[in-house]
């Protein structure tokens, strides 16, 4: 019998921006890691330093159909999914496909394996908080059919999904809610305000600042949102964890 077998792991998104980190991360810690990507916002520039690895496989496929994985799994990481607002004001279909559909089949495949999973979620599930700052048992203050709503609603049914499958079929689950992350690999025209200024001032013009930029955000730095993710993915925590930096700053 062999005891020592190593970890496989599933990332959908993994040629993402925070999936490709992951990717990374999970090779380090020993898994061998199968990247699942359709491209729509995710770039192959990201995981170039990976192919050939023998402890990493890309796969280009839709999640929203029927995922097949030969052989063993014991992780499942659902990052799949449009995160920017240009992104999912762009393709509203695919954003909510990928939080219902590639949910659903996401952890069926995690139930079929007898795998554990974690969704990607996002601090949008609080909407236009209202309190401030968010702790994980606010409901939020959401605007289903609102031009967010898409993204919003999304992942607010994803977790409610992965929810259902943790009480009912016993799948072991993890809910990340992860708040403004920022690093290498970003996309420079996703319209975030970190890209902005650095491409605004690598351009040598002038930073634009919405309003009177006293508007607050976190900001945390990629390397600690994988940290954050992989000690949930290893904790036996089952409610959704806000995962970010709780120092917020002003725009200005």
């Amino acid at each position: 019998m062999n005891s020592v077998r190593r970890p496989k792991t599933l990332v959908t998104g993994g040629a993402g921006f925070l999936g490709s980190h992951l990717c990374d991360r999970l090779i380090q810690e020993g898994h061998y890691v199968i990247c699942m990507d359709n491209l729509i916002t995710g770039n192959m520039d990201n995981i170039a330093h990976l192919i050939g690895n023998d402890n990493f496989k890309f796969i280009k496929h839709n999640v929203t159909e029927y995922i097949y994985v030969e052989g063993y799994l014991d992780y499942v990481l659902h990052f799949a999914s449009p995160a920017s607002p240009i992104d999912y004001q762009n393709l509203p279909i695919q954003t909510l496909k990928v939080g219902s559909l590639g949910t659903h089949k996401t952890l069926g495949l995690a139930k079929a394996k007898g795998a554990k999973f974690l969704l990607a979620s996002t601090s949008e599930v609080y909407g236009d908080p209202l309190v401030h700052p968010q702790s994980e048992d606010y409901w939020g203050n959401v605007n289903p059919v609102g031009p967010r709503g898409v993204y919003d609603e999304a992942k607010r049914f994803a977790e409610a999904m992965t929810m259902a499958y943790h009480r009912y079929h016993g799948v072991e689950t993890r809910i990340a809610r992860i708040f403004n992350t920022y690093g290498p690999r970003m996309r420079p025209n996703d319209g975030r305000v970190v890209s902005n200024f650095i491409n605004q001032a690598l351009r040598g013009e002038p930073l634009t600042v919405y309003g009177d930029g006293s508007q607050t955000r976190s900001f945390c730095y990629v390397s600690d949102m994988v940290e954050g993710i992989w000690r949930l993915l290893n904790s036996d925590v089952v409610e959704p964890i806000n995962l970010g930096n709780p120092q917020e700053m002003t725009v200005k």
